[in-house]
């Protein structure tokens, strides 16, 4: 929906229209915007502003600057908090371990992030919406974009939301990885069998099909995941997995 050759610019749509094309994304953030413009703006590319000729300001480039800082803030502070015992260096080297490129695009990908990118024409082509650079940047678009509406609260509440399992896995083994992978060692461990993934559903045309995962531990069923191609289906019901079972 969110690229250039089939998309209407935020300019273009009345603010109730703009709320109904972005209500999937949202359930999936897990905050709903009161100014739906700011996440607009948080998935407005430069290459994309730039052909539209809408203006730099217009971008997520000044979003992205602001939810880099905003995200470095609310991460350390969840790790001092966490981690009462570890020195300043070791908590250095997990924050390292939580904010970086691959660990944000992971995560913008298991939301399916891109599919709502506003890019130029040649971008699209490119297929920016699957680089690792822009998902990252857009995800700190979009940690900016909750501050600005919700205040620092709300932005705690979100990165804490999604960086949970990341920040788990840092601190059990020292890197990030993702969900599906994070799901099998916990699977090998504590029920001595591995996760298995089942298609549900799969619904829409070709570019902008909808598929449902369930994963299965020993048979049993677990949490769902959506997504739009099968990997960030199974990656999504992982995570949602994963989530549960940690609180159990």
């Amino acid at each position: 929906m969110g690229f250039s050759e089939n998309n209407i610019h935020a300019q273009d749509r009345n603010d109730a229209a703009l709320r109904a094309s972005y209500a999937e994304l949202q359930d999936r953030l897990g905050y709903h915007f009161k100014n739906i413009l700011l996440l607009e703006q948080a998935l407005t590319h430069k290459s994309y502003a730039n052909e539209m000729n809408i203006g730099d300001k217009f971008g997520n480039e000044r979003l992205e600057f602001l939810g880099d800082a905003v995200l470095e803030l609310i991460i350390r502070d969840i790790l001092l908090n966490r981690f009462p015992q570890l020195s300043e260096g070791k908590l250095s080297n997990m924050r390292a371990a939580v904010v970086n490129e691959d660990s944000l695009s992971s995560m913008a990908q298991t939301l399916d992030i891109g599919r709502y990118i506003y890019l130029s024409k040649g971008e699209y082509e490119s297929k920016g919406h699957e680089k690792k650079s822009i998902l990252a940047n857009v995800f700190e678009a979009i940690i900016a974009a909750v501050y600005y509406d919700g205040g620092f609260q709300a932005a705690h509440e979100f990165v804490e939301r999604h960086f949970s399992v990341c920040i788990e896995d840092v601190a059990a083994h020292g890197f990030y990885r993702d969900y599906k992978s994070r799901l099998q060692e916990y699977c090998q461990k504590n029920f001595n069998a591995l996760p298995r993934y089942i298609i549900l559903t799969e619904e829409g045309s070709d570019h902008i099909k909808t598929y449902v995962s369930q994963v299965l531990i020993d048979g049993q069923p677990y949490e769902k995941g959506s997504g739009h191609n099968k990997k960030s289906a199974e990656q999504d019901a992982a995570r949602n997995t994963l989530r549960k079972l940690l609180k159990e």
